[in-house]
Formats: C-alpha cells, structure tokens, sequence
C-alpha cells in the first residue's frame, strides 16, 4: 500500500522551531509533488507549501511566507517542512501529501493523490 510517512512534530514555545519530514516511496516521491496541509480544530484543512518533483519550484500559502521553508531530499526520499517563527496559530495537525501539481494559488484539499496520517504541531508556553 503506496503511503507518504511524516514525522517530526511536537510541542514548541511560541517563536520557537520545527521540521516535519515525510517519507515517500519512490513510485511516488519521483512522479508527484510533495506538499504540506494542516487542518487546525474546528477548521477546514488548508494546503500550506509545496515542491516540485525536482524542487525547481516552490509554493507557499501567505500565512506561512518567510517562515516556514519547504525542501526535499532526492536521496533519502524525503521532504521537508522548516518551520520557523510559530506561533499559537500555526497548531495543528499537519499531513504531507502528494499530487499530480503544485497549487497556482490556493491549493484544494481534494487535489492531492496520496496522504500521510498526520503528525500533531502545538505551539504553547
């Protein structure tokens, strides 16, 4: 069973920092691209950042421009979310996901293919 494997998430302070990682399978690490969504409670899920199959591109949602970098790892397989700067409105639960394209402008929650199981991000003092 094709799945994407995230990891990385936690409790950090306020202002502190992150990074998710997500394993893919080859079958789809080298044909999709790769990106992050977080749903918040009571919220619906929202795509945050994505990167094309050879990481020439790179998209990110407003909320998180300038603070969290997206990056991938061709070797191992693997993309990465650097999250910096968070604060209490960036908890969430975050699922790395592949599709067949990167968002334009708003990336839809029903685009990607592929979906990992989610990792847990609390930001708290």
């Amino acid at each position: 069973q094709l799945q994407l494997v995230e990891s990385g998430g936690g409790l950090v302070e306020p202002g502190g920092s992150l990074r998710l990682s997500c394993a893919a399978p080859g079958s789809i690490f080298d044909y999709y691209v790769i990106g992050w969504f977080r749903q918040a409670p009571g919220k619906e899920r929202e795509g945050m950042s994505c990167i094309t199959t050879l990481g020439s591109s790179r998209t990110y949602a407003d909320s998180v421009k300038g603070r969290f970098t997206i990056s991938r790892d061709n070797a191992k397989k693997t993309v990465y979310l650097q999250m910096d700067s968070l604060n209490s409105e960036d908890t969430a639960v975050y699922y790395c996901a592949a599709s067949r394209y990167c968002p334009r402008e708003k990336w839809d929650p029903s685009a990607p293919n592929f979906w990992g199981q989610g990792t847990q991000v609390t930001v708290s003092s």
